[in-house]
């Protein structure tokens, strides 16, 4: 990779001169470089002299032509630029020698080093309750955590994507006790429909029948104990809604390796076990008096009072043992993150599920499956503490380095614009910029609603239909509007905005992608060019293809910093400028017209685009299409 090579060359540079001077290096010394926003300015640059002149005492453009001199007589990397320059106030700019980066052009856009060998990473995504239909909020999870899963696998790490299933949740016990308090006349569709109704009108019933509440504990138990009507109904209606949710995300790209059910965690003995070692610690006790009287606590490092009880989503988050027994959902999540590590004695056994997807169950066979070097959870901003609360589970009880490879990928919710909500029946009148989703109220967005929608925008505006379906560019869409806000953003969903087809959208990008391969596939059919080779020329190079060149050339590190912060978005910005230069390019440089040198240089530049591109379609888990 270009700038990780140039940067170790500025470092072993500045070392020398540090040491020349006899300064000791300080540790806010880092080496930068970034991309010029002008051509003029080269294709990388770097203020290190700048942050030098202080330490050494030396001007700073003496220091950069310093620098300057040492690259150019001793820089290992000398080959890959044309030239170097030291500029005031101190700046030291590189120039790509073209002609050297197209030699490698195709091995640079497809290697990233190997750098997660014989590292294997779990990632947990999706993990939706199995209570209703799934909205587009479950959606942004599962598109961040299956495009992460392509990202880690091309970059070589070994990955294994977990959907955790909460089978003995308050929402799967509402669902229940709706289906058998509730009363529906109408006719649905899927059960997940059927299904997101009565979760809503039990949460409504449960405010003029507050009796019913109980009903909730009543089924919970049954639930945890796994040998009544109720749990055999608890579990049909789980088992069902996910095989509904399962078909729903497949039809976007995305799939698992493991089905995780919380039921089995309790029936495998995960928490007795995890219990046992919590005990030996001086951080977990049980609670003698006070409102947690009768609880079994996980104190934090500075011991500081420990739960809030009244929190509805995750009650006592410090608390793992109620007073009445119940565990609560962090306990079993520590459990389970010690089995994710290999931790844990205990271990799952398996059963088949569905083609290449396996299932843990109370009868089955053994797996090798887990015992991760990293974990990696897709969970949004609301379930922070949650997450630190497993990682000091892991630190309490010594596992340092696990808690380190720990990684909790959070990201902002998905809430409706004003519009969108007034169109589901929400009151807007007080002025929100934006209203989220409720699952108790049935307001939400559900997948299959918006996959439908954008189907039918998607149809309307296509006037050939010859390739790809509608439905697999509308589910790319989708995608894509998903992924391309950066992680922590408060995704506001605007439907008329979601469905658009211009501008930076997943439709523009397909375009794209379309063009290029229509200009390839004419070449080969032009009797006029058809037996010309491709081939890059530097003495052709044009004003127009520097800048798409360059933005070709910084892939592999946008690839680096992607794995590097964990974030899809990266890819999707770098894709949308990809296509927007290329559209430039091609209007500005007709590919297959002019001279015999020039339409080889053309397509040469033409063919790297596109596979450049393909790359980051596929790593985003959006279709290649030959056209659309």
């Amino acid at each position: 990779m270009i700038q990780q090579l140039l940067m170790n060359e500025i470092d072993q540079h500045v070392q020398a001169i540090l040491q020349e001077s006899g300064m000791e290096r300080p540790s806010t010394l880092n080496i930068l470089t970034e991309h010029p926003a002008h051509l003029e300015h080269g294709d990388y640059s770097s203020n290190i002299a700048m942050l030098l002149a202080k330490i050494v005492r030396r001007a700073p453009l003496q220091i950069a032509q310093d620098l300057q001199a040492r690259l150019e007589k001793n820089g290992r990397v000398q080959g890959l630029f044309r030239k170097v320059e030291a500029v005031q106030p101190g700046f030291l700019n590189f120039y790509l020698a073209w002609d050297t980066w197209a030699q490698r052009a195709e091995q640079a856009a497809h290697s990233l080093g190997g750098i997660g060998k014989n590292t294997k990473v779990l990632i947990e995504h999706t993990s939706i309750n199995p209570n209703k239909a799934a909205h587009v909020g479950h959606l942004r999870n599962s598109c961040i955590g299956d495009s992460l899963s392509r990202i880690l696998a091309h970059a070589g790490y070994e990955v294994e994507v977990h959907n955790y299933i909460d089978d003995l949740g308050n929402q799967l016990a509402d669902t229940v006790v709706g289906i058998l308090h509730t009363r529906t006349e109408e006719s649905f569709e899927r059960f997940g429909d059927f299904c997101w109704e009565t979760y809503a009108k039990i949460n409504q019933a449960y405010k003029s029948q507050p009796a019913l509440v109980e009903q909730r504990a009543v089924v919970l138990h049954a639930l945890e104990s796994g040998k009544s009507n109720l749990a055999w109904m608890g579990n049909l209606v789980a088992e069902r809604i996910v095989r509904e949710q399962l078909e729903e995300m497949k039809q976007f790209g995305i799939q698992y390796d493991v089905l995780v059910w919380e039921s089995s965690i309790v029936n495998a003995g995960f928490w007795d076990t995890t219990f046992e070692l919590l005990s030996q610690t001086d951080m977990f006790h049980k609670v003698a008096d006070g409102k947690l009287a009768g609880c079994w606590v996980l104190k934090n490092r500075e011991d500081e009072a420990v739960a809030d009880l009244d929190n509805t989503e995750h009650q006592g988050d410090k608390v793992l043992v109620r007073s009445n027994g119940i565990l609560t959902y962090t306990a079993k999540d520590i459990a389970y993150h010690l089995w994710k590590f290999g931790l844990l004695s205990n271990d799952f056994v398996y059963k088949k599920w569905g083609a290449g997807l396996w299932s843990t169950s109370s009868q089955g066979s053994k797996k090798k499956i887990g015992n991760a070097d990293m974990v990696i959870n897709v969970i949004d901003h609301r379930q922070q503490y949650p997450q630190e609360m497993v990682k000091l589970a892991l630190q309490v009880l010594g596992y340092e380095e696990a808690a380190s490879q720990l990684k909790h990928v959070s990201y902002g919710v998905v809430s409706l614009s004003p519009d969108t909500a007034a169109g589901l029946g929400i009151a807007i009148s007080d002025g929100k910029s934006s209203y989220a989703m409720s699952g108790r109220q049935g307001i939400g967005i559900k997948v299959a609603d918006l996959l439908d929608r954008m189907e039918s925008v998607i149809e309307l505006k296509r006037s050939k239909k010859t390739g790809i379906s509608s439905r697999t560019i509308a589910a790319a869409s989708i995608r894509y509007y998903l992924l391309k806000y950066q992680l922590q953003t408060e995704v506001i969903l605007d439907l008329e905005q979601a469905t658009e087809v211009t501008g930076n959208t997943g439709v523009y990008l397909l375009y794209a992608y379309s063009r290029a391969n229509s200009i390839l596939d004419k070449a080969k059919k032009d009797v006029r060019v058809q037996h010309l080779e491709p081939g890059f020329n530097v003495n052709l190079l044009e004003e127009q293809e520097y800048p798409l060149l360059r933005h070709i050339a910084y892939w592999p590190e946008t690839l680096a910093a992607t794995i590097q912060q964990l974030a899809p978005s990266l890819i999707c910005h770098y894709a949308f400028e990809l296509a927007a230069l290329f559209n430039h390019f091609y209007s500005a440089c007709p590919v297959l017209k002019g001279s015999e040198s020039s339409i080889r240089h053309r397509l040469w530049i033409t063919q790297i685009y596109r596979q450049t591109l393909q790359q980051a379609l596929e790593l985003l888990g959006m279709p290649t299409p030959n056209r659309l």
